[in-house]
C-alpha cells in the first residue's frame, strides 16, 4: 500500500473531494484508510457508565485508498 499512518493526504474523489488531512489508520486487507477530518459519520450511543448521557457521537469513517493521494513536501508549500 502506498500510504502509511501519519502521511498527509488529499482526497481526490467522493463527497469530501479536495479536503486534506493526516492518515490515522490503514486497513491493508480491505484497502481502506481513515483520514482525520474526512468522511465524518454520526453514531447514536446508548447511555453507559463511560458516557452517562449517551447521544450522538461524530467520528471519522474509512475511505478507499484509491480516493486519496499523498501530498509531497513540495506541494505542501
Amino acid at each position: 500500500m502506498f500510504v502509511k499512518t501519519g502521511d498527509k493526504v488529499k482526497v481526490i474523489a467522493g463527497k469530501d473531494k479536495g479536503k486534506e488531512g493526516t492518515v490515522l489508520s490503514v486497513n491493508v486487507k480491505k484497502n481502506r484508510v481513515v483520514v482525520k477530518g474526512v468522511n465524518k459519520i454520526k453514531k447514536h450511543q446508548k447511555p453507559s457508565q463511560a458516557n452517562a448521557n449517551g447521544g450522538v457521537v461524530e467520528s471519522e469513517g474509512s475511505i478507499h485508498a484509491s480516493n486519496v493521494k499523498v501530498i509531497s513536501k513540495k506541494e505542501d508549500k
